[in-house]
């Protein structure tokens, strides 16, 4: 089996992804994201957001060095436009009106934005990825790293398609809650991901 996969790489990357990635803590933020909407179209994003934060790791995974230094693009850059995104997005969770699906939200596809980028798919992900790849030297490494990464998602889903049970749970007094509960995490995860960027920055130009 070692000659196959690299059994301990494999834990590494599934272990590092799942704590960068946090499928439990992407539970509440669905919730009030998708709050309001159909079992339909609830369940398509439990699906659709971890298979465009896996689409979004791989490309990275594949051609992340060369699409940042074709673009002149920084890690931290991608990181703080990353943060400021969340933010617009837990501003609105924070601040908006009693009815959690008002205005704009109830016409976009949160699967893709935020969820499945760049809350999932973030510039920690991005950049942990990265670096895994770059360990990759043999079939046993790249097995190891591809279903790393696979697992992680499949964790994800699995987190976003049992959240259904919960919204039927809690009704919409408590997704409200759960909303601004979200609004508030999210918003520290934004203000961290800026602050970890300008930190790089002035690192960087020291």
């Amino acid at each position: 089996m070692s000659s196959v996969v690299d059994v301990v790489l494999l834990t590494e990357v599934f272990v590092t992804l799942f704590v960068i990635m946090d499928p439990p803590g992407s539970i509440p933020i669905f919730l009030a994201l998708t709050s309001g909407r159909s079992a339909s179209v609830v369940r398509r994003a439990a699906w659709q957001a971890p298979a465009v934060s896996l689409l979004v790791i791989t490309t990275f995974a594949v051609f992340g060095q060369q699409i940042l230094d074709y673009m002149h693009v920084s890690i931290p850059a991608l990181q703080g436009a990353g943060g400021l995104l969340l933010l617009l997005v837990a501003l609105e969770l924070l601040t908006g009106d009693e009815d959690p699906v008002a205005g704009v939200k109830a016409e976009q596809n949160v699967a893709m934005v935020p969820l499945g980028t760049p809350l999932l798919a973030g510039p920690g992900a991005i950049v942990a990825t990265m670096l895994f790849v770059k360990q990759v030297d043999s079939v046993a490494s790249f097995s190891a790293v591809a279903l790393g990464i696979i697992g992680v998602h499949l964790c994800i889903y699995t987190a976003m398609r049992f959240s259904l049970p919960i919204m039927r749970l809690i009704r919409p007094s408590g997704v409200l809650l759960v909303s601004r509960i979200a609004g508030l995490l999210l918003s520290a995860i934004a203000v961290q991901m800026v602050a970890d960027a300008v930190r790089a920055f002035v690192t960087g130009g020291a």
